[in-house]
């Protein structure tokens, strides 16, 4: 990927006020005043020290009573001492964007209502892809819920060649009619699911899917920190991935490559921050990006077998809306758990890890458990 390089004494200034980039900021809408409440410290504290015990360097939002509070911790690129939480970084989303190439479905399922190209969760994806294999028996919902039976692989297997968004898509079909499939109907996680979801935008608006979200996300949301990959600002920089097993930290360091994520469209090719990331959950429900009644439809699609549906995860009877992120042969970890309501949870962007998933949720659910015992899961 495309590095933004600062000089090492503008990365050294930027560094300073995140205290070696393990300090707490903020958000204006946590409080009025520069100085953290008791419990906000407290909190901060707290994380900065969960995030020493596992050896997670990155940063997390903690919502409380919808309140967001963020804490970095670590650098975010340690060669230039670039700390996490710096406000000239912009981090991988990686799976955390399906929820939001999801979401843009179901605006457009409710735009071209009474349309000549009105289409539902129900209609079957030969509409746009009239050469894929199968896919006259895969509906709409079943890429959203990852039932089509699509178990093509090799989407973050680097190839070396930065794709537009047009062949990245075309590869994927090439690469699922070569590949074998299960029944329709069965669960398989897939990125190739979302990116046909990309194609379909693309079709239905006829506009790209880079001009979709802008126009429907980070527009409408006003978003300062969001951008698809190749839209980031020379102003701007992504975090390095490291590895640490309870060893030395920020060890093998890899960095994502520009024609990797340009692979992923609609998939993985979101950078965001915590804090705006967390604001585009709240928009998923209030009616800036969705109502509530269309996230209900969008996370209890007919076709889903799993509490997944539409890039999110519920649990604890829907009370609990959640998911995770990762590149495979990379040290990032993103994880976002987060009452329904919005009002309790954490978003966060690991750039250290042992590149155990579980492990890492242990970290999130730790701070969870922390914020509100007995709400949360660990898994």
């Amino acid at each position: 990927m495309k590095h933004r390089f600062f000089t090492l004494a503008t990365a050294l200034m930027l560094s300073l006020p995140t205290s070696l980039g393990s300090g707490a900021s903020l958000s204006k809408a946590a409080t009025a005043s520069s100085i953290p409440t008791n419990s906000q410290a407290e909190m901060a504290s707290f994380v900065k020290n969960t995030f020493k015990k596992y050896h997670v360097r990155g940063v997390v939002t903690v919502v409380k009573d919808g309140i967001p509070q963020t804490i970095s911790y670590g650098y975010a690129w340690y060669g230039k001492r670039i700390g996490n939480g710096n406000s000239n970084l912009t981090y991988p989303t990686a799976s955390l964007q399906k929820v939001i190439t999801a979401a843009i479905i179901v605006q457009l399922i409710n735009e071209t209502k009474d349309k000549d190209n009105y289409f539902t969760q129900n209609t079957k994806i030969s509409r746009w892809y009239p050469k894929l294999k199968n896919a006259n028996n895969i509906s709409v919902g079943n890429l959203l819920t990852h039932t089509s039976g699509i178990t093509a692989t090799k989407t973050e297997i680097n190839r070396g060649k930065v794709y537009s968004e047009a062949d990245a898509i075309n590869w994927v079909v090439n690469n699922i009619n070569a590949s074998p499939s299960d029944q329709v109907g069965s669960y398989h996680y897939n990125n190739s699911n979302y990116i046909l979801l990309t194609g379909i935008i693309r079709q239905v608006t006829g506009q790209s899917y880079e001009e979709n979200v802008q126009k429907r996300i980070i527009q409408k949301l006003n978003l300062q920190n969001t951008y698809l990959y190749q839209n980031i600002p020379n102003s701007l920089t992504d975090p390095v991935s490291y590895y640490c097993n309870g060893g030395k930290n920020y060890q093998n360091a890899v960095r994502l490559k520009k024609s990797l994520v340009s692979q992923i469209p609609g998939a993985g090719n979101l950078f965001s921050t915590p804090e705006e990331y967390y604001k585009i959950q709240v928009g998923l429900s209030n009616g800036c990006i969705l109502s509530k009644n269309d996230f209900y439809y969008l996370t209890h699609l007919n076709s889903k077998t799993t509490n997944y549906s539409g890039g999110m995860y519920l649990k604890n009877n829907d009370a609990l809306k959640m998911a995770y992120g990762s590149f495979y042969l990379m040290h990032f970890g993103t994880w976002v758990q987060l009452t329904t309501d919005n009002q309790n949870g954490i978003v966060m962007f690991l750039n250290q890890t042992n590149d155990r998933e579980n492990d890492q949720k242990d970290v999130g659910y730790e701070i969870l458990q922390h914020l509100k015992p007995g709400v949360f899961v660990s898994r």
